[in-house]
């Protein structure tokens, strides 16, 4: 087993729906929701959702590259939301729920811009997922920690993060780590 780790930084909407799904995948060791890309520091889950903080909701995941590649982190996350809506997914709008890939290295910039050419092959609409280096990294509030795990029956958790969650487990079987 390989003792070494590596760590990527996703924002595709809210951070409940990413966090979910990568909490069930293979390979990933530790999902964290977050905030980064913006210029207020330690920033508020309301500073963030009034949208003028700059900062995306996110994720942060440490991953065995050995179990994982970036790659086949960043083929599920593009499966799990649209990376095609500016600043959007579904009713949530606005800059902190943009589409955003951020890396921590030269080689996660090749792959992330890779995996977005292929992408727009894939989408009949333009790709609209931000590529930006790694920048300070907030861990949001220990509420929003396992959100989905600890309110499944939630209004937002039953009807936005459960189907993605389902949609996740049909197309990542073989992933998943409850098969």
């Amino acid at each position: 087993m390989s003792t070494s780790t590596e760590t990527a930084v996703l924002g595709g909407g809210c951070f409940w729906c990413l966090e979910a799904v990568y909490q069930q995948l293979k390979g990933v060791q530790h999902v964290e929701s977050g905030y980064t890309g913006g210029h207020v520091k330690n920033p508020s889950y309301e500073q963030v959702c009034n949208g003028d903080t700059g900062h995306a909701e996110v994720v942060k995941l440490t991953f065995d590259p050995s179990a994982i590649s970036f790659r086949e982190i960043l083929e599920v996350f593009f499966t799990i939301h649209d990376p095609t809506t500016l600043n959007r997914q579904g009713n949530d709008v606005g800059t902190q729920y943009r589409s955003v890939i951020y890396y921590d290295s030269p080689a996660q910039h090749e792959t992330a811009k890779h995996i977005i050419a292929e992408m727009a092959l894939v989408w009949d609409a333009p790709i609209v997922t931000e590529l930006s280096p790694a920048e300070t990294y907030y861990k949001a509030e220990d509420y929003h920690q396992n959100y989905f795990q600890q309110h499944p029956f939630q209004g937002y958790c039953a009807f936005v993060v459960a189907p993605k969650l389902a949609k996740f487990r049909e197309v990542f079987a073989e992933k998943s780590k409850e098969e």
